[in-house]
């Protein structure tokens, strides 16, 4: 949970300093972008099920 805190954390400081001085925001649309990040994890979690599952 610490993790998820700190990550949301600074999340909001880069997006108060890229506000603070006009500079557009450094992240893909807000669907795509959310879905890229759950296919990113989703594709971590599948390879190391598979690699323990039939390499392990």
């Amino acid at each position: 949970m610490q993790e998820v805190i700190l990550a949301l954390l600074a999340g909001l400081i880069v997006g108060f300093v890229f506000a603070a001085i006009k500079l557009p925001i450094p992240a893909p649309p807000a669907l795509p972008g959310i879905m890229g990040i759950f296919g990113i994890y989703f594709g971590f979690k599948l390879f190391q099920w598979v690699s323990t599952t039939f390499f392990g």
